[in-house]
């Protein structure tokens, strides 16, 4: 624990465990699991950026629209 704190966030984990942090990543991550589910967004198969985008936010409405009729 002490090397730990010494280096700091140089290449390892840190030190102290914040609840609050891992709860909010935790979510974020959960949302890009079940955004890769739809197979445009996980391969990437639009080239331009923008296209790309609006199939984020149309299937980020679709995850939206599941959940609030369920």
């Amino acid at each position: 624990m002490a090397n730990r704190e010494r280096r700091g966030t140089h290449g390892c984990r840190p030190p102290a465990f914040d609840k609050k942090h891992y709860k909010g990543r935790n979510i974020v991550e959960r949302c890009f699991n079940r955004l890769k589910q739809f197979r445009a967004i996980a391969t990437r198969v639009d080239e331009l950026a923008v296209r790309y985008r609006a199939g984020l936010h149309l299937a980020s409405l679709i995850m939206w629209l599941r959940d609030t009729t369920a």
